[in-house]
């Protein structure tokens, strides 16, 4: 017995004494590309949010985050391919236009909510959306960094890249636009009536009114 209460009390002391030990502080890992920023235009640690947007330093721009609110920037809406001229109106799937849905309705929108303080949002080049092809760290997953850019579906989300001949499935459809697949990492041509997914993506100004987006601050942060 006199033992069995020797050895407990030898293990609290140390026990007391590892936990008195001084640590490290832990370091803040920051992505080495990624950046979360609020609505507000200001910028997150990794651990932070909400956020409305990730800052992507490899190419300068800003991207748009899907949500699950049945807002605008709701990750489950669905657009045809629409620039006012080409392609095919309302021929996607949302809530918030009564005719369904075009990729020039959340390109108006986005803008006129002046989301993460930008008003210049577009759809992204194939070059651009292709840049954010990732392996996925589950089967189950996107191919993108989920833990930045949730909401993302495993489906075909819409370029800017137009005009380009279908493939022979599709040839009676005339001309269609590039979509990457995060589902595969890969990209395809669709005709413009498909309801394909939309992520956004916004060109820093060199000056801006959040100062903390514009490129000088972005590239000292960096």
């Amino acid at each position: 017995m006199t033992k069995r209460l020797t050895w407990s009390a030898i293990i609290l002391v140390l026990l007391v004494v590892i936990c008195l030990i001084p640590r490290d502080k832990p370091q803040i890992k920051h992505h080495h590309r990624f950046t979360k920023i609020a609505q507000s235009g200001e910028l997150l640690l990794p651990w932070q949010g909400p956020w409305a947007c990730v800052l992507d330093n490899q190419n300068e721009v800003l991207w748009e985050v899907k949500t699950d609110n049945e807002s605008i920037h709701d990750g489950y809406w669905t657009y045809s391919w629409f620039d006012g001229q080409h392609g095919k109106s309302n021929f996607g799937d949302c809530y918030f236009e009564p005719n369904r849905c075009d990729t020039q309705d959340l390109i108006r929108r986005t803008n006129k909510q002046g989301l993460c303080g930008l008003s210049n949002w577009r759809l992204p080049s194939a070059t651009e959306l292709n840049s954010l092809v990732q392996a996925p760290n589950s089967p189950s997953q996107p191919f993108i960094a989920n833990d930045y850019f949730i909401h993302i579906k495993r489906g075909d989300y819409w370029s800017s890249e137009h005009g380009i001949k279908l493939p022979s499935q599709y040839r009676s459809h005339g001309m269609g636009a590039t979509a990457v697949n995060f589902h595969f990492g890969k990209r395809y041509i669709l005709p413009y009536r498909n309801a394909a997914f939309v992520m956004l993506v916004a060109d820093i100004p060199t000056t801006n009114k959040h100062p903390q987006l514009s490129r000088r601050a972005t590239i000292k942060q960096h």
